[in-house]
């Protein structure tokens, strides 16, 4: 009787730990789904900020057409990214079109005194801050899922169940770059 006992008072706990793991490993990943949410949200509001800026600069760089192209299409990659590597990939595009758009646009002093371009500048550069908090917000979350899938004993329960390791949102070799700054 005694062993009768034990052996379901065992079977309970494990079935308990397990249940414990396996709603954790939920969690996390919704964490990680939620971050990737984030990310998303400032992407689309830069990319909706995109064309507003490609139109402050139009009527002052009428032969930069091939650098607002490049934004343009780099736009248009970032929308119709699917998943957070299309994406991050696409992000890395326009970051360079942008850089190349704000060098342009330092050649054309009565663009940069305009009220206009300087308002969408700071609505970019505020989004890009947002951008790198929602990128480290993201990142955090997707090292605590990935660390428990890759320790024992959740890694085990993380297996059974068909969890996935998530990848981290990578900054490029261009954007780890320094940046030189002249005057």
């Amino acid at each position: 009787m005694i062993t009768t006992y034990v052996v379901v008072g065992i079977v309970v706990v494990l079935i308990l730990w397990l249940l414990m793991t396996f709603n954790s490993l939920v969690t996390l990943r919704n964490r990680v789904r939620e971050a990737w949410s984030q990310i998303d949200v400032q992407l689309k509001r830069r990319s909706s900020l995109i064309p507003n800026l490609v139109e402050a600069v139009k009527g002052y760089v009428k032969h930069e057409k091939g650098v607002l192209t490049e934004v343009t299409k780099a736009r248009t990659a970032l929308m119709g990214a699917k998943d957070p590597h299309q994406a991050a990939q696409a992000d890395n595009m326009l970051t360079g079109a942008l850089k190349s758009l704000f060098a342009v646009a330092e050649n054309y002093p009565q663009l940069k005194a305009s009220e206009n371009f300087k308002d969408l500048q700071e609505e970019l550069s505020d989004t890009e801050t947002k951008v790198a908090a929602s990128r480290q917000f993201y990142n955090t979350n997707v090292l605590g899922l990935n660390n428990s899938l890759q320790t024992i004993p959740s890694a085990w329960v993380g297996k059974m169940f068909g969890f996935k390791m998530e990848e981290f949102f990578k900054a490029t070799e261009s954007e780890k770059a320094d940046i030189k700054v002249k005057f």
